[in-house]
Formats: structure tokens, sequence, C-alpha cells
């Protein structure tokens, strides 16, 4: 015998799936595509104007430098206006790593074609034009600078609650830590997560666990005035609450011991969302930013060139700062194909939020017989588990619920199969 549960079924739900900073990088692709077609039209007609081909050449490289972003700029429009089509059976928030493939495609493409260029030149050097072709690389430069200003300012911000607080280094590794002085000694509460479902822990600097405290009971008291008991079962030198905390980890902890009652505060912090296991990269954004990234490097790397070139007549400084700045945009190329090929084929890259959904089965002593865990858009995992329980009580939704605390973990089916004992 065995049931299903979808989180999809619940009232409400809905598959949005995109990114917490999506319509701001929209609008930021949107200002540099403004910007470089600007300045295409600026060259391409000057140049015309005043028959400089150079100038002409540099318009219409700029023209695929916006072709790019509009690749960019289109995905987080579509995905924004489609974000609630049901045809999408998981939503659209894998549009930004598909655009963020093509453009690493096409990021390929350009390193093959400058690296293809600079061999060309090497055996067949061309005369350079330096006073226009200087100005024109420093023009680019400037330009590539204002469009990395404008895609800037999303730093990657996570979630895990790895702090430090000056004494047990090791332990708040894992854990946001509070310390409380009280009759049984200089006492550690802290919210542990490490691989496992956030639960409380005590910790005795001196005395260890004592009588006092193995009936201890914490009711965490949050802003709306909910409240919360947890109590503790021993687990070696600590104790640990036999339920797990929901997020968020923003609430006033009352600890009662024999001695009275201890409050404590705790807060949610910024974390580091590698660390939770929670990939919250904008792939789309990061496709975008490597492009004027790289055309920019691409006119330093000019620059340079065409200085030494002119100064002291070295013809082959030109065709080499190409062919660098070729193996650049190729390794640049191969990290972003990798990156998000891995996402379009579902493929599980971080074992960490597997390892938060195996744990939570395993602590209430059920087998997991199968486990899928991948991407749906930046900050959002997918989870597909199939497991065994000899405990008749527990359904589908039971394990919902023990589940949908892990911060990114938006979309949760579980099969859930009967045991033996439980058959009977």
């Amino acid at each position: 015998m065995s049931d299903f549960y979808d989180a999809s079924l619940e009232a409400g739900h809905a598959h949005v799936f995109l990114g917490a900073g999506h319509d701001r990088n929209e609008r930021k692709t949107w200002a540099v595509i403004a910007l470089c077609s600007a300045m295409m039209l600026v060259e391409i007609v000057g140049g015309g104007m005043f028959g400089s081909l150079a100038l002409v050449a540099d318009g219409l490289h700029m023209s695929t430098h916006a072709g790019a972003m509009l690749i960019a700029a289109m995905a987080y429009t579509y995905a924004r206006k489609h974000v609630d089509d049901p045809r999408f059976v998981f939503g659209t928030g894998k549009l930004g790593d598909l655009a963020g493939f093509s453009s690493a495609i096409i990021l390929a493409m350009i390193a093959l074609l400058i690296g293809y260029e600079a061999v060309v030149r090497f055996m067949s050097p061309v005369p350079i034009h330096f006073n226009e072709a200087i100005p024109i690389a420093v023009v680019g430069l400037m330009v590539n600078i204002a469009s990395a200003w404008l895609l800037s300012g999303d730093g990657h911000h996570g979630h895990s609650h790895g702090h430090s607080h000056g004494e047990h280094d090791e332990h708040d590794q894992h854990a946001e830590v509070q310390y409380i002085a009280s009759s049984a000694g200089r006492l550690a509460l802290s919210i542990f997560e490490d691989g496992v479902a956030p639960v409380f822990r005590i910790e005795a600097d001196t005395e260890g666990i004592t009588s006092a405290l193995r009936d201890a009971i914490v009711t965490t008291i949050r802003p709306d005035g909910t409240r919360q008991a947890f109590s503790f079962a021993r687990k070696g030198a600590f104790l640990e609450s036999t339920s797990h905390i929901p997020e968020p980890h923003a609430f006033k902890a009352v600890l009662a011991l024999s001695d009275g009652e201890h409050s404590v505060a705790f807060e949610e912090h910024a974390h580091d969302h590698q660390d939770d296991g929670v990939d919250s990269r904008d792939h789309n954004m990061r496709a975008a930013y490597i492009h004027v990234i790289a055309d920019a490097a691409v006119s330093v790397l000019a620059i340079i060139g065409l200085l030494l070139a002119k100064v002291f007549g070295w013809l082959w400084m030109d065709p080499l700062a190409g062919m660098v700045g070729a193996l650049v945009i190729a390794n640049w190329s191969y990290g972003l194909v990798r990156d998000t090929g891995g996402i379009l084929t579902d493929m599980s890259s971080n074992e960490k939020m597997a390892g938060k959904v195996r744990a939570a089965v395993e602590a209430a002593g059920d087998k997991l017989v199968d486990l899928h865990v991948w991407r749906l858009g930046p900050g959002h995992f997918g989870a597909i588990v199939s497991l065994v329980t000899d405990e008749p009580q527990r359904g589908p939704a039971f394990y919902h619920a023990a589940l949908r605390q892990f911060r990114g973990l938006s979309h949760i089916t579980v099969e859930v199969v009967a045991g033996r004992r439980a058959a009977i």
C-alpha cells in the first residue's frame, strides 16, 4: 500500500520559481541594451559621416553585444509573463538557465572567431591605424564598464546559520549560539542545522548534562505572538530538541529550568546560499555580466597590445592580445556551459539539500527508498521522495510538513509505502 502527496495540490500553491531579483535584473538588462544600442548608432552614423571604417566596424561589434543582451532580456520578460502558464509544469524558472546556456555558446563562438583572427594576423600581419583604433578601444572599454556597473549590485547572498561568536568556534560553524548563565552552569543554546532539519541544542560548558537540565523546555515566542514549546532528549554530551524549528529563525526563546526561566533572542541573519544547498545564482544575469566583462577584458588587452605595437613597433602584440582574450573568454564560456547545462539536464550538482531531506526522513526512523532533488530556478528546488514507514498514522502530509521547513525546497512530492509492521 502506498500514498502520494504533492505540495502542488495545496490551495494557493503556484509554480513560481523565479529568482528573488527577477524584475530588477530584467530592468537592468534592458538598460544595458539601450546603452549599447545608442553607442552602436553613434558609431555607425559617425563612421559613415567621417569615413571611418574602424568606427563602423566597432559599431557593428556593439550590435552583437546588444543582441547577446537581448537574449537575456527576452528570457526575463518571457519567464515573467508566462509565470502562471500551466503548460510549464515546473514553472519558468529555468528559462534564465536556458538563456545563459545560449549566451555561453555565443561566447564560445566569439572566442573561436577572435582566436582565428589572431592566428591569421600572426601569419599575415596587416597595417594598424593606431590613431583611430586606440580611441575606439577606449570608448568601447568605457561602455563596457558602464554596462558592468548597471548589471552589478546583486551579490550572492546566502542562508546558513554559520556564524562565529568568538568562543566555541567549531560549534558555531554550524549553529547560531546564545549563552545563558544558570545554576547548572554556563549553557549554550543553539540552532543547529548542519545537514539536518533545524533543531535546538543545549550544551553545558563545565559540568555536562546534569539532572537539572533533563526536563528543560524551550518556548519560542515569535513577533506575531505565536508560541511553540520544545522538549529535549539527550544525545551524548548535549540535549537536542525532539521537534524541528520552523523558519524563519527570528524569535525570543525562553529556556525553562528548575531555577527559573531564561530568555534569549535569535535573529535571522544574512546567510550563504551555497552552504545550505540552495543555489540562488541567476545564470541569465551571470551570462550577461560575463558578456560585458569579457568585452571589457578584450578592450583592455587590445589597448595594451595597440600601445606596445605603436611605441615599439611590435605588431605581433595586437594578435597576441587577441589570443589571450580568446582563451579567457573560452574559459568563462566553459564554466557557464557546465553550470547551466547541468541544470537544464536536471543534474544534482549539490548534495546538501538532498542530504537534509535524507536526514529528516531517517531521523523519523523511516527508510528512504528513492530520492530526486533538482533545481527549478534560482533559489528553488524540487524533491520527489519515496519512503517506507512502519508507522501507520504517518501519511504523506506528515513528511511534507517535516520537509517544507527547508528554505528553497519549493515543490515536494512524497510517496509513502507501508512497511510490513504497518500493513498488518
